[in-house]
């Protein structure tokens, strides 16, 4: 018969013991941390200065640098350095007409550094709005519009569209020594452009596109020499076009061939 061994009893009672925990390391380890932790937001709260000076800078010819001071104040009053929110400051000063973009930089350790953009106004909408080179509209009771601006016209939520094929229109018109005084787009869709001579352009609804190349390339020449004759060039013809002259009745003939559309 063979001996149980000895060891087995001590072997099934073998039980999970926890760690020894050094308390005093862990302690200072602890302390470590919270010290660095401490000494971190003592940091922070020494470069949180208050706000003491705001630098303003830009090309400004409608918007007054003591107005985008005033505002900046006002938003960042009793705010710190690190804790100011710069998109609140951001939307307080698009609050302020013909500003455009801004930049809100920190400066330290007490300041702010402001860049402003103007709004570049490139024609009038109706009788006060102001549309800039994207076909927004940035102002809609303007008091002091620059008598040189086109006056477009439409109906509401055109002004893109309206501003778009006026930008493009000027360009090409610009090159022959010609100028838009204004453009209109009613409520058909029918497109209307004044050209700076007096005469008036009928582009109609279909096509405007197409219409407009081929004022370009067919009745352009004639207008520039005989500006002060034309009262309207109507494009809505199918083979060409349609002269209405300023001393003669406004049923003009027809130059070309097929009838008028829309």
């Amino acid at each position: 018969m063979m001996a149980r061994p000895k060891n087995r009893r001590k072997q099934s009672e073998r039980r999970w013991q926890l760690p020894q925990i050094n308390w005093r390391a862990l302690g200072m380890s602890l302390g470590g941390v919270l010290g660095i932790c401490a000494a971190a937001a003592g940091v922070v709260w020494g470069l949180d200065q208050p706000i003491q000076t705001v630098s303003v800078s830009g090309r400004f010819q409608h918007v007054a640098p003591v107005d985008v001071e005033r505002v900046v104040k006002e938003r960042v009053r009793g705010a710190g350095l690190l804790t100011v929110d710069l998109e609140a400051v951001h939307k307080a000063l698009h609050t302020i007409p013909w500003v455009d973009a801004v930049s809100v930089q920190r400066s330290w350790p007490r300041g702010l550094n402001v860049l402003v953009v103007e709004q570049v106004a490139a024609a009038r909408w109706g009788e006060r709005g102001l549309l800039n080179t994207r076909g927004q509209l940035f102002a809609t009771d303007e008091r002091h519009i620059p008598p040189e601006l086109a006056q477009l016209s439409g109906p509401a939520g055109k002004e893109a569209e309206v501003a778009q094929f006026y930008l493009a229109a000027q360009g090409r018109l610009a090159e022959a020594g010609l100028r838009l005084t204004a453009m209109r787009l009613d409520a058909r869709g029918a497109w209307e452009l004044d050209l700076a001579n007096g005469v008036i352009v009928r582009l109609g609804r279909r096509q405007v596109d197409e219409r407009f190349e081929k004022f370009i390339t067919a009745a352009l020449k004639l207008v520039t020499q005989r500006g002060d004759d034309i009262a309207y060039i109507d494009m809505r013809y199918t083979n060409g076009f349609a002269i209405g002259w300023r001393n003669n009745p406004p049923h003009a003939a027809a130059s070309g061939h097929g009838g008028r559309d829309a």
